[in-house]
């Protein structure tokens, strides 16, 4: 283990543990099964005083960074598609898009019609409603590049329409739904663990496979919207995991690691032989160990250990992690932050006492 997996296992624990104390402190009649954050309550219908101080922040950090698709320029883009790339990539990146296009549209149906409904914490449904209307930008941004990519009528229809006309689309659908749907009859602290494993390993390897083309100087909108998202997706999976540490009765470690070991075994069929990442030129075996290495992430984030215990192999991935490092006039970074939206009342008052 790592000094920085280490520290993340310490960070999730002492989550935990003030949150539990926390909990304790409101003394809310709880009777068996029962959690805070979703009992029936008549302040969630005013936000101040802030109660949840962590999940405000998430929502604050969600709204500074917003974003839109007409900031991603894809003139570009056209000329990599048709002149640069090959049938076998052409082929991947529109199976990969018509998968995210269908992918955000269950996102924000679990969302309108569950997690909104069921959580009464007044800051969690600001962040759910901020992320509805984010969802709603991701997928007119994948249907755009769909639009923009693809000429032929009859193709474009047939990836849109990918959730019945693409099988291994229909497979990783059929997965969400079996554990998020309310139909589904499972606890909520379930369904919030299969939700944050669609959000974090369902989208993992299909934006690597995308950042591995900005490594290879192609398709600066495609990348550039990529890095958007995958930032955006970051949060909502973080999110879901604060969420499960405010959680008192959490599923068992078993049910968690048959979560994600489900999720990893159909991401990995999924790159190895429904769409082979050899199509772009990258390695299955080492798509399959991110894969696992997302996995594993994810699972110290809510609190439990290591499965798979693999070092990540794209160095490239690592670099995403990073401050974006451009030319502002050049492009949008993508990790800009709208001006003032994170800022304290004391960042914002007026001196004239500060430094220019």
């Amino acid at each position: 283990m790592t000094v920085f997996d280490a520290q993340s296992e310490l960070a999730a624990q002492g989550l935990r543990s003030t949150i539990l104390k926390r909990l304790a402190e409101l003394k809310v009649d709880l009777e068996a099964g029962e959690e805070i954050i979703l009992k029936e309550n008549t302040r969630r219908f005013c936000l101040f005083p802030v109660k949840y101080h962590e999940v405000w922040e998430f929502y604050k950090k969600a709204e500074a960074s917003f974003w839109t698709v007409e900031e991603v320029d894809l003139s570009k883009d056209l000329i990599d598609w048709e002149e640069k790339l090959n049938d076998d990539e052409r082929f991947f990146i529109s199976r990969v898009l018509a998968f995210f296009a269908t992918s955000d549209g269950i996102v924000n149906e679990n969302l309108v019609k569950n997690f909104c409904d069921e959580v009464k914490v007044a800051e969690a449904k600001c962040f759910y409603g901020f992320q509805i209307m984010i969802e709603n930008i991701h997928s007119e941004m994948y249907s755009l590049l769909i639009d923009t990519y693809i000429k032929d009528s009859v193709e474009k229809e047939f990836l849109f329409n990918a959730i019945e006309t693409i099988p291994v689309i229909k497979d990783k659908a059929n997965w969400a739904f079996k554990w998020i749907s309310n139909e589904s009859n499972q606890p909520f602290g379930v369904r919030i663990v299969a939700f944050a494993a669609v959000e974090g390993i369902f989208f993992s390897g299909s934006f690597a496979s995308i950042f591995w083309l900005k490594k290879r100087g192609l398709m600066p909108g495609l990348t550039l919207s990529n890095e958007f998202i995958t930032r955006d997706e970051g949060l909502h999976a973080d999110f879901g995991c604060l969420l499960f540490h405010h959680l008192v009765n959490q599923p068992s470690h078993e049910t968690v690691l048959q979560i994600i070991t489900e999720a990893v075994e159909i991401e990995e069929s999924y790159f190895n032989d429904s769409l082979p990442v050899r199509l772009i030129g990258m390695n299955d075996k080492l798509m399959c160990q991110y894969v696992r290495f997302v996995a594993d992430r994810l699972l110290v984030s809510l609190g439990f250990p290591k499965h798979y215990n693999v070092n990540n192999p794209f160095d490239f991935m690592e670099l995403i992690s990073l401050q974006g490092k451009t030319n502002f006039f050049e492009k949008r970074v993508s990790d800009y932050q709208r001006a003032g939206v994170m800022s304290t009342k004391e960042d914002r008052s007026f001196s004239l006492d500060a430094d220019f």
